[in-house]
């Protein structure tokens, strides 16, 4: 999988090309959250936003496809002891209906194939009154975003577009 394999540099090439962004992300969602949130995080990649979360909320559940990614979150998220890592596809979740107060997806709605079938999960483990933030940072049609989004469909992520949805750039 290809997150897999950039899963250990990741961060570097986050901090080298997105470096304010990427830093003030997490911090940023972690204003959301309140501390008897229970919270779920779906495609937590290297735990960049969990790190942030978990000292703030009652439980955090950080999910990934990518091994890779869950490995690096579990290093950079060991500390805490109200945070369960998983493997989890976020367009399938296997959790019950109106589970979580807080709902995050960092960056990763833009990369789906069908962004709609994991908004409409996303919704369903939500808690009536609840939240689901879904920050985004990378935009093909920013022009100062257009080598990165090349460079990471060359490397094998893709960018799909929906008309349904528009994904913008987050300014910290």
């Amino acid at each position: 999988m290809f997150w897999d394999k950039v899963s250990g540099l990741y961060d570097l090439f986050e901090t080298i090309y997105n470096g304010k962004v990427y830093r003030g992300l997490g911090k940023r969602v972690a204003e959301e959250i309140r501390q008897n949130d229970i919270v779920l995080e779906c495609a937590c990649g290297t735990g960049a936003i969990s790190k942030y979360i978990a000292p703030k909320c009652k439980q955090l559940i950080a999910t990934d496809l990518s091994e890779g990614m869950l490995k690096q979150a579990s290093k950079k998220c060991r500390k805490y002891s109200n945070i369960e890592i998983r493997c989890a596809d976020m367009t399938h979740l296997k959790c019950r209906d109106n589970s979580f107060d807080k709902v995050v997806a960092g960056n990763v709605i833009h990369l789906l194939e069908e962004p709609y079938v994991a908004i409409k999960e996303l919704e369903r483990v939500c808690k009536v009154g609840g939240k689901i933030i879904i920050p985004t940072y990378i935009n093909a049609s920013n022009s100062t975003n257009k080598i990165a989004v090349r460079l990471l469909e060359f490397v094998g992520a893709n960018q799909h577009n929906n008309s349904k949805y528009k994904w913008s750039l987050i300014n910290s």
